[in-house]
């Protein structure tokens, strides 16, 4: 009997270690969180300031692309007359930088999407409803696909924007609109979707246009049915051409 109490003690205690090795490798097997990353967002733009912190910011669900420990927001600060573009950067909560003067005019500007591959690619979507006086689009649309507004006022088209990630500076952007057959005034356009490809270093711009698209030259279309039309456009990376533009139902 006393042999056999021994060998319980001893199985009990070798099913004891057993259970401990086994947590043990179940806790060493347990595989890491994974940063988070998001590429592209295209939102509503919404309203924040300089001042508000990233938890602000966060919690209005606005665009924002994330790498990590890294996000970026963009929206609009909202002024007395009118709304004025907004970018910020947070590395780990901390704000890195953040900027309101990319377009300063009367102009209802706001920003409403981003595209972010992580590296030094970043790209932000502005809304622009005409040309007012003072800095807007237009000083870093100079010598690119289609540098202004255009005629007319009134319809919101898009901006598309290529930024330095590292401290928020516009390096050139293109304005990108419908435009309207009969008397070539400008007309609506919303971007949808930014993907980039880094083999060839072309931005693929997803949007919704109105009558009626651009073709690659900036020439109207020729289209049937009723808009919105959905309207797909490749970019070159400098946004100094446009390599190919297709919507339904027009030519």
């Amino acid at each position: 009997m006393i042999y056999s109490g021994k060998l319980q003690k001893y199985f009990a205690g070798f099913s004891l270690s057993l259970i401990l090795v086994s947590d043990l490798v179940l806790t060493q097997k347990a595989p890491p969180a994974l940063a988070q990353t998001v590429n592209t967002s295209i939102a509503n733009a919404v309203t924040f300031s300089c001042n508000d912190s990233e938890a602000t910011i966060k919690a209005k669900n606005g665009p924002k692309v994330v790498n990590g420990t890294t996000s970026v927001y963009i929206g609009y600060r909202q002024l007395s007359n009118n709304k004025d573009p907004i970018i910020a950067r947070f590395n780990n909560g901390i704000k890195a930088w953040c900027r309101t003067d990319y377009e300063t005019t009367k102009d209802d500007g706001t920003g409403y999407g981003l595209y972010w591959n992580g590296g030094s690619v970043l790209y932000g979507v502005f809304s622009s409803t005409g040309s007012q006086t003072g800095n807007d689009f237009r000083r870093f649309a100079i010598g690119r696909w289609l540098p202004s507004y255009g005629s007319g006022g009134g319809p919101k088209v898009a901006v598309i924007a290529r930024i330095n990630p590292a401290n928020g500076d516009v390096s050139y952007a293109t304005f990108l609109s419908a435009k309207k057959a009969d008397n070539g005034q400008t007309n609506s356009l919303v971007v949808n979707n930014l993907s980039w490809n880094s083999t060839n270093s072309t931005l693929t711009v997803q949007a919704k246009s109105w009558w009626t698209p651009r073709r690659t030259n900036t020439n109207s279309m020729s289209c049937s049915g009723s808009s919105p039309y959905p309207y797909t456009v490749i970019f070159t990376g400098d946004l100094r051409t446009m390599n190919s533009a297709s919507a339904n139902t027009c030519s």
